[in-house]
């Protein structure tokens, strides 16, 4: 009866892996040297500290982006609950839990950038589903949601 028959985990999109990062930085680094290299051979100096300054802010973006991207979030639906479960990039981990009978899915959809937001609402409770999510990943999750909400709901 609690076995699942919808179960998925939704990570954020990652736009560069740890090779991509590498290579980000050493580009960005060596250009970076060369016209700070030309830069103190002008009489322009203070240019050279500056383009430190831009490469450590770059470095310390891309490593946060890094950490977030160990975020995700579970969805469980089974015929007695739906389990949404979300866990941070620090590990700290958030439970809701809502009878599937009283649960629904509302979706906010954009003509020009497909869906912006998917809810899970249950009585008076609203959360947010994939959040991280590309539109496109979005739907496909509301979709699966959609079909498992109605098969349970269908069981009854």
């Amino acid at each position: 009866m609690d076995r699942p028959v919808f179960q998925a985990t939704i990570r954020p999109h990652q736009s560069l892996s740890p090779d991509g990062f590498r290579i980000v930085m050493a580009f960005c680094c060596a250009v970076s040297l060369v016209t700070s290299i030309a830069c103190v051979q002008a009489g322009y100096w203070p240019v050279a500290g500056f383009f430190g300054l831009d490469m450590l802010a770059l470095y310390a973006a891309l490593k946060a982006s890094f950490r977030r991207g160990r975020s995700f979030e579970e969805v469980m639906i089974s015929p007695i609950e739906v389990l949404l479960a979300r866990v941070s990039h620090r590990g700290e981990r958030r439970e809701w839990r809502f009878n599937p009978l009283w649960t629904k899915l509302t979706k906010v959809e954009d003509e020009e950038y497909g869906m912006q937001t998917l809810t899970l609402v249950s009585r008076r409770e609203f959360v947010v589903v994939a959040r991280d999510a590309s539109p496109p990943e979005r739907e496909a999750v509301a979709a699966g949601l959609t079909r498992a909400l109605a098969q349970v709901k269908k069981g009854y």
